[in-house]
């Protein structure tokens, strides 16, 4: 797990109703939380939405008979949302929010840090240019 990466997603918190926020991999491999989120249910989380994903995305061709690129799933519960995005080649952004939350925020906020995360994933890490052999 990234932790570095973890204060950005605390900032998907900002917007009132929302809940918890992860960054999963395509395989379902948690690789950051929210810092209130336990570490168990974020892995439990991890994996079932790496499925809702891969579930959403086999059903492109109901649209319009075509293959389409999947962007998002949203799925309702009586007491909140779960909103799953693409965050880049290979990952996945999911917020959980109460039934109250702005969606538009929401969606909002997590475009935004799709853009930041999308940026720190593909940078790679930095060598040690001090550091002498």
């Amino acid at each position: 797990m990234n932790d570095d990466l973890s204060w950005m997603l605390d900032s998907a918190l900002e917007i009132p109703g929302a809940l918890h926020a992860v960054l999963i991999s395509a395989d379902g491999l948690l690789m950051a939380r929210t810092k209130d989120f336990e570490r168990d249910n974020a892995d439990r989380v991890a994996a079932a939405m790496s499925g809702v994903q891969s579930l959403s995305r086999s059903l492109a061709f109901f649209c319009d008979g075509e293959t389409l690129q999947w962007r998002q799933t949203l799925v309702e519960f009586d007491g909140g949302w779960v909103f799953l995005i693409s965050a880049g080649e290979g990952a996945y952004l999911g917020v959980s929010a109460s039934p109250d939350v702005d969606m538009q925020d929401i969606s909002f906020r997590m475009q935004q840090l799709v853009g930041q995360l999308g940026k720190a994933l593909t940078t790679p890490p930095r060598e040690n240019l001090g550091a002498r052999s």
